[in-house]
């Protein structure tokens, strides 16, 4: 598995488990928002992060998809 792919997984896992979600909750949620692809295609800046500013992230990515905005 390549490096991005395993940073993937951490953010689920962290993620998941800061917000109490289950394994299917958070792939669902990650497959609704396309995070998958935000994430490996973000690596470069996010794998030099910590926890907590990986969580708000993802948090605030989703709350731009949500509010219609285009993320690139």
């Amino acid at each position: 598995m390549s490096k991005e792919g395993r940073f993937l997984i951490f953010c689920m896992e962290i993620y998941k488990a800061a917000k109490g979600l289950t394994g299917r909750q958070v792939a669902e949620l990650f497959r609704k928002y396309e995070l998958y692809d935000y994430i490996v295609g973000c690596y470069g800046a996010l794998h030099t992060t910590g926890t907590n500013y990986i969580i708000n992230d993802i948090d605030l990515y989703i709350e731009a998809r949500q509010d219609g905005c285009k993320v690139l």
